[in-house]
């Protein structure tokens, strides 16, 4: 069988991998995994290729994250030995360190390289760093085929320059009967949970989940009868605004109706059964350069997330904002409100979730769910690792 080696660098996570798991029957798949990776990779039924990268070679924490950032990142011992036995290499982004590390391989070892794109704003050489645009020009001209997934990606990658006919669009996949299975608990809820998942950063807008949460504990958003709500806010993640959404909301007054910390993934579909709601404030994230060596420029916004394709299959009510590649991605269903707008996400809750009994599922187009399945990523993927090595378009 072909052999498929995938690249993450150190962001390698399970939610990602466990979509491979559904080719052995027609790939042999390995990927790399770092001794700097984030994320808990040890239930991945794949084949891990333990490598060393510059990374390991520097302190651990905050210093030797910024002299990694000086020096850049490269795989080393492990690697050649895995990108050698490769027919495809399977990347992700257009300037990322390991994207075109893998496109700096496929000089020597002759593979195929592909490329998953999240990324949606097309911010070609002007809007990226210096180091940054060298990495995306040699991922540009090494990589046989972009697989962007969304539309909204499709779009960045044509105005970054690449021909059509290198872009398929694939969208992710989960396991879907896995989070349908763990919809309904054997005893319902007491109380309502809103879940909040994503990285604890600003840009994921939990700050702003706090704020609607006190709207509605407030009495200031109420339930259509117009008796207050008063539900339990679960933020699951870790990250930099660790510290700050505590203090929020301790200072909102909402200290013990707010839980903030890290769930393994095989929990989730749990934490998703037990709760009425998701909600996702995410917004762009902007630098505006503000010393000499930077330049400004918007450099993120939400992009697909798996999240919602997991609430989806759990049956769980959603409330998000426009931002990015959402709408896309829901393709009409739950309640969108602007990027920022915590009382509309309020009003939405009290609208919706929080006026019917804990718990109460909702349900989703079986058509899009499918579409969203492993088993359908996995076609999608195959037939897409067969263009590259037969060369057909």
């Amino acid at each position: 069988m072909p052999r498929v080696l995938v690249v993450r660098g150190h962001q390698a996570t399970p939610w990602d991998l466990r979509q491979w798991e559904a080719l052995p029957d027609r790939f042999d798949v390995a990927y790399l995994r770092s001794a700097a990776n984030g994320w808990d990779v040890g239930s991945v039924a794949l084949e891990a290729v333990p490598v060393r990268t510059r990374r390991d070679r520097l302190p651990k924490g905050r210093l030797g994250d910024v002299a990694t950032l000086l020096a850049g990142d490269a795989y080393g011992a492990g690697a050649d030995e895995a990108y050698a036995a490769a027919d495809v290499v399977h990347a992700e982004e257009l300037a990322y360190w390991f994207a075109a590390d893998a496109a700096r391989a496929k000089e020597h070892h002759g593979f195929k390289l592909v490329q998953t794109v999240w990324e949606t704003l097309p911010m070609l050489r002007t809007y990226r760093r210096g180091a940054s645009a060298k990495l995306r020009h040699e991922v540009l001209a090494a990589t046989d085929l972009f697989m962007p997934a969304t539309e909204r990606a499709r779009i960045g990658l044509l105005l970054e320059g690449v021909p059509e006919e290198k872009i398929a669009v694939c969208a992710p996949g989960i396991d879907v009967d896995r989070f349908a299975a763990a919809s309904v608990p054997a005893t319902p809820p007491a109380e309502h949970t809103i879940v909040a998942p994503g990285r604890l950063v600003w840009e994921k807008g939990q700050h702003d989940a706090i704020r609607a949460l006190a709207l509605l504990h407030r009495g200031i958003v109420t339930l259509p009868d117009g008796t207050p709500a008063r539900p339990h806010l679960k933020i699951v993640g870790v990250g930099p605004e660790d510290g700050r959404l505590r203090a929020h909301a301790q200072e909102l007054g909402l200290g013990e109706a707010v839980t903030i910390g890290a769930v393994p993934y095989d929990d989730m579909p749990g934490v998703f059964a037990g709760a009425s709601a998701l909600l996702l404030g995410s917004q762009s994230s902007a630098l505006g350069g503000r010393h000499p060596f930077d330049v400004p420029r918007a450099f993120w916004e939400e992009q697909f997330g798996f999240v919602f394709v997991e609430a989806m299959a759990a049956g769980l009510d959603i409330v998000a904002t426009t931002n990015g590649a959402i709408p896309e991605v829901l393709q009409g269903q739950g309640t969108l409100v602007p990027a920022g707008d915590y009382i509309g996400m309020a009003r939405a809750l009290a609208a919706g979730a929080l006026s019917r009994p804990p718990g109460t599922r909702v349900a989703y187009p079986a058509e899009l769910l499918q579409h969203y399945s492993v088993g359908a990523f996995a076609d999608r993927l195959a037939g897409a690792y067969d263009r590259v090595l037969t060369g057909s378009h």
